[in-house]
């Protein structure tokens, strides 16, 4: 057992919280970072144990376009006050992970400045991917090179240069030396070089005790990424979906069946994939700007907390806060926060209580980290499950209805039971309890025992329901979705003669144009994602990224190497 088993995150964007510049000036250091310090004891008095903090290293703007990897972002203070954060941090007995941008730089990097400068005779201009003296860019350098994301800003590591790797194996060991940290999360690892990763992990094994390596993420079979040689955990991106989706549509079948592919995928062992649990963080919007019933807030973060992996809470979402995406801006899923601001939330704030409520019941909970998970019952507003560790049975149960539920439920060998948020006990009989679920609400049944977790009860009617909330109409059944695509996004010139020809032909996500793309997203729109081929879904989900706007060549690529049917759905259904 790790610290990481029973760790309960909470994620900070520092660039965000504390206010700083969009823009670095590369000024005198303005010490920001210092201002976190009365945080943690927040994060302590909410149950969580950790904090996922990053960017923090020297960058030009957003963070991840490192200037120097060994300096902190001047915009945040100085080494010594990062050295000072971790060190205030683990006096309370949290542990603390940083952000690893290890698949590209920044333009002001030294790499890639002495590149511009000596071109050719730069010793490293093997250290980035595909640099073409014969090209050019945007910034007139006389060279092209690969980039991330399409953006000539953010240049790509050669991952197969052992220099390269040199280096960023020495950073982790800085990192580890310098400030003491307890692990990191790769940024973009869906897009690392595995041979690249197993290096990474090879020094993890060796500069501390339990350090942590987590990715992030987004599609395809987990295990990829988690196991004995590469990482401990990634980011748990289908989750995160089917969690606000299954909510907003009333559809516990989705989370339900997500569970249950993951956990298989895991090998049917709780500790066969410990992922990174979230409902929001800095690149998706605030879970309560996303749920359709507000209400809803409380049976998401019950599950978020009780089902399988590491649960995770962004920096204000604890507060019920708002964040919008923007098309052209994340600003606004990063705000700069006051916590004098938010000093009687654990009394007043209902979002507040239920999460603080929440962490500590996972916490004083050994089963809901490393317990056995068995589904109980399922119906689209009903979810019930158990978590069994070294003998105790752990009942979880969730209602997204607006009226009270009543449940049979099976459950271990005790003579009473105790939900941990209400306080109340219901008795045994016959092997089950019989319990009433509040509406938009759940609860967490642990046997009576002398060492039952003690939490403060947050009672169902004492939670204040916000006064904003909406119900969305029922869907009645948990029939997978289909796919559909816009009338409009079908250009009226699409040659219908061509259509069958093109549906019968092999579709290729890297050569195929847009106008193809959405011929075919609407040839296959009769049918549902589940039945689809591999093609068919790749051409679906290349069709909803042309009605969001321009789809690169790294977009394509991504597209095109996932392979996977139940990876492609959960990707095709994560489109708002």
């Amino acid at each position: 057992m790790a610290w990481y088993d029973e760790a309960v995150f909470y994620h900070i964007y520092p660039l965000g919280l504390t206010g700083a510049p969009a823009e670095n000036p590369y000024g005198e250091p303005v010490h920001r970072l210092n201002t976190l310090i009365p945080w943690i004891n927040h994060i302590k008095e909410i149950g969580c144990n950790a904090i996922y903090i990053g960017p923090l290293f020297e960058s030009v703007g957003h963070g991840y376009e490192t200037t120097d990897y060994k300096k902190l972002d001047s915009r945040l203070g100085t080494n010594e006050d990062l050295t000072n954060f971790v060190a205030e941090c683990h006096k309370k007995g949290i542990r603390v992970i940083l952000d690893g941008v290890f698949n590209h730089t920044g333009r002001d990097f030294f790499a890639f400045k002495d590149l511009k400068e000596k071109r050719e005779n730069s010793p490293y201009k093997d250290w980035y991917c595909q640099v073409n003296f014969s090209g050019n860019n945007e910034y007139n350098d006389g060279f092209s090179y690969e980039n991330w994301g399409g953006y000539n800003l953010l240049v790509k590591l050669n991952q197969n240069n052992p220099a390269v790797r040199d280096y960023i194996c020495d950073v982790i060991r800085f990192w580890v030396s310098e400030y003491d940290i307890d692990g990191i999360r790769l940024d973009a690892a869906d897009v690392l070089d595995f041979n690249y990763m197993q290096a990474l992990r090879q020094v993890a094994n060796t500069v501390k005790p339990d350090f942590w390596l987590m990715g992030e993420v987004i599609h395809g079979d987990y295990s990829r990424w988690v196991n004995e040689g590469t990482l401990h955990s990634v980011t748990n991106y289908q989750l995160h979906k089917a969690l606000y989706s299954g909510h907003n549509d009333h559809n516990y079948f989705e989370i339900a069946h997500t569970v249950k592919r993951l956990y298989e995928m895991g090998g049917n062992r709780p500790d066969g994939l410990k992922l990174y649990n979230f409902v929001d963080n800095h690149d998706v919007e605030r879970i309560y700007t996303k749920l359709n019933n507000k209400a809803h807030f409380a049976p998401v973060h019950i599950l978020m907390y009780t089902l399988p992996g590491v649960p995770s809470i962004y920096y204000g979402s604890e507060f019920g806060i708002e964040g919008k995406k923007e098309k052209f801006s994340d600003a606004s899923l990063r705000p700069a926060l006051n916590l004098e601001d938010y000093k009687d939330a654990g009394e007043t704030n209902s979002c507040t209580k239920i999460v603080s409520a929440l962490g500590k019941a996972r916490q004083a909970t050994p089963a809901l980290s490393y317990g056995d998970y068995k589904e109980l019952q399922l119906t689209n507003r009903q979810y019930a499950f158990s978590r069994t560790y070294q003998g105790q049975t752990v009942v979880v149960a969730v209602n997204n209805d607006d009226n009270e539920s009543y449940m049979k439920l099976p459950v271990g060998g005790a003579a009473e039971y105790v939900g941990i948020l209400s306080g109340k006990t219901v008795p045994v009989s016959g092997g089950h309890i019989d319990v009433a679920i509040p509406a938009n609400y759940g609860e967490i049944w642990v046997p009576v025992t002398a060492d039952a977790p003690k939490t403060e009860p947050v009672a169902y009617d004492e939670r204040e329901i916000p006064t904003n909330a909406k119900v969305e109409e029922e869907i009645p059944t948990a029939a997978p979705a289909s796919a559909e695509v816009p009338e409009e996004a079908v250009t009226e010139e699409a040659p219908a003669a061509d259509l069958e020809k093109f549906v019968a032909d092999s579709f290729d996500p890297m050569v195929a144009s847009e106008e193809e793309i959405l011929v075919l997203a609407k040839a296959v729109s009769g049918k549902g994602y589940d039945t689809m081929t591999v093609s068919e879904l790749q051409a679906c989900v290349l069709a909803k990224m042309v009605n969001n706007g321009y789809v690169d060549s790294q977009m394509r690529k991504s597209v095109a190497e996932n392979v996977y049917h139940d990876s492609l759905v959960n990707w095709v259904n994560s489109f708002n």
